[in-house]
């Protein structure tokens, strides 16, 4: 008979307690993941065009920074007021960092607050002036010069300062170079806070309309000064800020405007231009909510104003992967259900051969016709059944992440670290 000593004995047991424990943890989460019966599992996956060849060329760059080849890989996120939220965009920030524990990298950041609008939470944005907001998304708001971020804040006032800071978050935390997006106008001077307490290097790029500030230390706060010298030309127009942090990490850009349609950015008169300073490996576009609400919804429509969307991206990133999000299920009226996003569903299976892309298909996953009722009575969804509330927005992109990523490691050269 073989006698096993206590200390063995311990060593099993704790052994197979760890067993049960993980089966157990393993067991809840898929339990979890699979409580909400309407959501369409299975169809969480990413389709790839017959010739994936963009596609893996961003892996094969996702590869690249993993094994400390590139500094930098760029993401920009195009949509409407899903995006502007920030729920789902900041899931799929996290999500991107983590595939190599980055900490570095960036991300565009628009200070939706100081045109009293929503915004995302991880960075808050403030003013002591007077804005007027301006965007493409609506006739009354429209303006001539609007970036890529489809929005903008002009002020006249004669003293103002505004600025932004970063929130504790799992993305992007601090910063050491700053590009401020604006109108080079003579009537106003615009400067850095002096008490920033941090050694800095200004350059301003008038033809590139931006002025850029690199810090000698990681800073997560910035405060700018306005004041305005004369009357003779109005308006200070702001558009938008772009951090990076020269540690290796992704650059991710959320830019979404509420009400924003397929037409929206076509719009803006300096999108290539502005594009052209943040050039991206990939644009994931999310739009076409607003485009079915339209009585005039046309799937060709609908089509040409992509093809005409990826031009302009492609005259920035001639190479550039594109990955479409199909259209969320949606009401017109909280009493009539939508079926355009079935046509707008088709069109991007035509666009992604087409433009050689890749397709997550929302629509799907979420069950189709209806569903967004479902998610509504299942508290994910908000009572216009038309948005999601925190909760649907982080499933969502949770789901859209995960498929993401099982696309990457099947295609991935780079054999995962333990």
């Amino acid at each position: 008979m073989t006698i096993i000593s206590n200390r063995y004995t311990k060593k099993i047991n704790f052994i197979f307690t760890g067993l049960l424990t993980c089966v157990f943890f393993i067991l809840s989460n898929h339990s979890k993941a699979q409580q909400y019966p309407f959501i369409n599992y299975q169809e969480s996956k990413l389709y790839l065009a017959k010739d994936s060849s963009q596609i893996m060329s961003f892996y094969k760059k996702i590869d690249e920074m993993r094994e400390g080849k590139r500094e930098k890989v760029t993401v920009v996120h195009f949509g409407g007021s899903h995006i502007q939220a920030g729920f789902w965009t900041e899931v799929l920030m996290d999500g991107f960092q983590s595939m190599g524990n980055f900490k570095g990298g960036g991300t565009f950041i628009f200070p939706f607050k100081i045109v009293k609008t929503n915004s995302p939470h991880f960075f808050k944005s403030y003013t002591t002036g007077k804005w007027i907001r301006k965007r493409s998304a609506l006739a009354k708001e429209m303006c001539d010069n609007l970036g890529m971020a489809g929005m903008a804040g002009i002020t006249n006032d004669s003293a103002n300062t505004f600025g932004f800071n970063l929130l504790k978050n799992n993305h992007h935390q601090t910063f050491n170079s700053l590009r401020v997006y604006h109108n080079f106008n003579p009537s106003f001077e615009f400067s850095l806070d002096q008490q920033i307490g941090v050694k800095y290097s200004r350059k301003d790029f008038i033809k590139l309309g931006y002025t850029e500030f690199s810090f000698e230390t990681y800073i997560d706060s910035v405060n700018f000064n306005l004041i305005k010298k004369d009357s003779i030309i109005p308006n200070f127009m702001l558009r938008g800020f772009s951090i990076e942090n020269d540690k290796p990490g992704f650059y991710y850009a959320a830019i979404g405007v509420n009400g924003a349609s397929t037409s929206s950015y076509l719009k803006c008169q300096e999108f290539v231009h502005e594009l052209n300073t943040i050039p991206p490996d990939l644009v994931i576009f999310s739009l076409g909510v607003n485009d079915t609400h339209s009585t005039s919804f046309s799937k060709d429509q609908f089509i040409a104003n992509y093809d005409s969307l990826i031009s302009l991206v492609q005259q920035v990133s001639p190479n550039c992967a594109i990955l479409f999000t199909t259209v969320t299920d949606n009401y017109m009226t909280k009493r009539t259900a939508n079926k355009r996003p079935i046509k707008a569903e088709e069109a991007m299976f035509l666009l992604m051969e087409k433009h050689k892309a890749a397709v997550y298909d929302l629509y799907a996953v979420m069950g189709g016709y209806k569903s967004i009722y479902k998610w509504q009575k299942a508290g994910l969804a908000a009572k216009d059944k038309v948005h999601f509330n925190g909760r649907g927005y982080t499933i969502l992109a949770n789901l859209m992440f995960d498929a993401i990523n099982r696309s990457y490691k099947y295609n991935s050269k780079v054999k995962e670290t333990k």
